[in-house]
């Protein structure tokens, strides 16, 4: 009887393991806190409006008047007629066309006047005359600001002729008074320099020699730029700062050129010179 009790015990305990096990029944989950009621009903939101019509019969403020008076004689001063312009001017790919002359040449007249010595060659990258088109006839104080709006301040640049002549490349779309460039237009629509002469005295083109020191006028802009194309300023052996910003140069020039009874004449002229076909279709924008 003993032994037979065992036999039933043993067999009841080996059973389970080997046989496939009742599955674990999962813990019922916690349940989540309820969410609040919402209401898909439209909020409703008061709203008042009204019309001031602004003009004159609004009496002016004592306080905005004083502080708007500092400024009041700057801004009306941009509307004063400062010279004129016998012909309209553009700007356009080659040299930054009539406007890039107009700089340029007015940036040499104004720093041989302060210099009292020639300048071989004035330097205006096309990319900061920033109006397009400027009309013939009157020249506003406005026309000028909005064409130069940058604080750029002149720089006289002593550099030797060997850096000289890597300068002349870039200028065929850039601005330039001084030379006389020889350019093509290439597979890409755009001017591709050729050679280069500075204009002398009496018109004519002059070699420029490696190992000579000329005299150039440019904006201090770009002799910070450090690279590209403009370069070869870092290697100047002189730089001087003639302590007067290109925009208010220009008014100075304009300025003079009217007291002196002249209009001002900024047309296109020989200082390029297209060797060649013109483009093949529409040239790049200027810059």
């Amino acid at each position: 009887m003993r032994t037979l009790l065992l036999v039933i015990a043993l067999a009841a305990f080996s059973t389970p393991s080997l046989a496939q096990t009742t599955a674990i029944q999962p813990c019922e989950a916690t349940p989540s806190p309820a969410k609040p009621a919402t209401s898909n009903a439209p909020v409703k939101i008061s709203v008042h409006s009204s019309q001031i019509v602004v003009d004159d019969g609004i009496p002016a403020d004592p306080e905005i008047e004083k502080l708007l008076a500092p400024y009041s004689a700057k801004v009306r001063a941009l509307s004063n007629v400062i010279g004129r312009l016998d012909h309209p001017l553009k700007k356009e790919p080659v040299g930054a066309g009539s406007l890039g002359n107009f700089v340029t040449d007015g940036m040499r007249i104004y720093a041989e006047s302060k210099l009292r010595k020639p300048v071989d060659l004035t330097i205006m990258n096309a990319g900061g005359l920033r109006k397009n088109t400027i009309s013939e006839g009157e020249l506003r104080a406005s026309d000028v600001f909005e064409l130069l709006p940058f604080e750029n301040a002149l720089m006289v640049v002593e550099i030797s002729g060997a850096n000289l002549l890597k300068l002349l490349p870039p200028l065929v779309r850039d601005a330039q008074s001084g030379a006389r460039l020889q350019y093509k237009w290439n597979d890409q629509n755009r001017p591709e320099f050729i050679s280069g002469k500075l204009i002398n005295g009496d018109g004519r083109g002059e070699e420029i020699d490696p190992h000579k020191l000329y005299t150039i006028v440019t904006i201090d802009y770009l002799l910070k730029v450090g690279g590209g194309a403009f370069a070869p300023l870092k290697e100047a052996i002189k730089v001087t700062p003639l302590n007067i910003t290109l925009r208010d140069a220009m008014m100075e020039y304009v300025k003079s050129e009217t007291k002196a009874g002249r209009v001002i004449h900024a047309g296109v002229d020989n200082r390029y010179v297209q060797v060649g076909p013109g483009p093949k279709g529409t040239p790049e924008e200027p810059r």
